[in-house]
């Protein structure tokens, strides 16, 4: 099994997802091809539910 398919089986942090979302663009001008982009949306709703359960998380 590749290391790609190891950390989606597993829960990551919003940290984690927050960095490789930061990591799709090398500098702020950079434009995102198709495949990068559907990668970038599919990463930020996984970190945006990561973030809702980690804050309610520190809550409980």
């Amino acid at each position: 099994m590749s290391p790609v398919s190891d950390s989606r089986d597993r829960a990551r942090s919003a940290e984690e997802l927050n960095a490789e979302i930061r990591a799709l663009w090398p500098h702020g001008s950079a434009t995102l091809s198709g495949e990068q982009r559907a990668e970038y949306e599919r990463l930020v709703v996984e970190w945006s539910a990561r973030l809702a359960q980690e804050r309610l998380a520190l809550d409980a």
